[in-house]
């Protein structure tokens, strides 16, 4: 895809917290170092991931939610938005005020882009699994968020749970992914064609790329979160859909392994963070229908 988007502050609506480099704090962070200036709303803080241990969650009222949120909408500074970012929610009263504020941004700029990251479960790695969220919240991203997205990031379960699909292999994945919304659908935990890998797919309208590097046993949690963050930064500096995913890509996995590296339970985003602007990892590339395989690539010297 060669459409070249206008590079704009990015509002991020997604959760927070203390301790740790997921939600909000991955997406901006990552946002931030590629040079886009970030408008941050938290749906819920807490003082870590919950899978450290206890974790109280605080979430904001939902009338008080809603007001700020039409405030933003409302404020002189509004047009300074030209993309939103959305992850976690805590409640399906939060995902109907933010379809609300997108809709409303877009009345005064229409070019406004808005990148989904359905934060909703988890699976086996064949689509199957659970909601981690209520199912009323589940279906406000499915039935609100998801029809106004330029661009959505499932994992595959959550592709198979918004389509109420089957994505077991990268044909039925594909077919999932172009029954959404939106124009870009980017598939992470896809279907991969090399034993202990972890794919990443790439699907619009005419054409679906699969992106591919080994797996990294217990990778820190915020990986998706991270991806997000990057792909939309991207994607917000005018790169085309392939390039701009190839770069994020490459940026979480050479993140990943160097965490693991580091030994720690979290993403080193300080310690590391020139890999998300210049990622040396190699990701091996393959356009779907294509006889062989492109070879793999570090670092791509041309988005264009």
């Amino acid at each position: 895809m060669s459409e070249k988007w206008k590079t704009a502050t990015v509002l991020v609506v997604s959760s927070q917290v203390g301790r740790g480099a997921i939600g909000a704090r991955a997406a901006a962070f990552a946002l931030e170092r590629l040079g886009h200036a970030v408008w941050l709303v938290p749906t819920v803080w807490m003082p870590w991931h919950p899978g450290h241990g206890p974790s109280t969650r605080l979430a904001p009222d939902p009338i008080a939610f809603a007001e700020a949120l039409a405030e933003i909408a409302e404020s002189p500074n509004a047009g300074e938005i030209g993309w939103v970012l959305t992850g976690y929610f805590a409640d399906a009263t939060q995902v109907e005020a933010t379809a609300r504020l997108v809709e409303r941004l877009r009345l005064g700029n229409p070019g406004l882009r808005l990148v989904v990251d359905p934060v909703l479960g988890d699976g086996d790695g064949h689509g199957r699994g659970g909601l981690y969220v209520a199912e009323t919240l589940a279906r406000a991203v499915r039935d609100r968020l998801i029809p106004l997205a330029d661009v959505a990031t499932p994992n595959r379960f959550e592709l198979g749970w918004l389509t109420a699909r089957a994505p077991e292999d990268t044909t039925a994945a594909i077919t999932a992914a172009r029954a959404l919304a939106p124009p870009i659908t980017v598939v992470t935990s896809a279907p991969a064609m090399m034993t202990r890998s972890v794919g990443t797919l790439l699907v619009t309208a005419d054409a679906a790329t699969q992106f591919e590097h080994p797996l990294i046993e217990a990778a820190p949690h915020g990986t998706g979160d991270l991806f997000a963050g990057l792909l939309t930064a991207r994607l917000a500096d005018g790169h085309p859909a392939e390039a701009a995913t190839a770069r994020a890509v490459a940026s979480v996995f050479e993140m990943i392994a160097r965490s693991a590296r580091a030994g720690a339970d979290e993403l080193v985003l300080a310690e590391e963070q020139d890999t998300l602007v210049h990622p040396m990892a190699q990701v091996s590339t393959r356009r779907i229908g294509e006889a062989r395989a492109r070879r793999p690539v570090a670092r791509p010297t041309s988005l264009e």
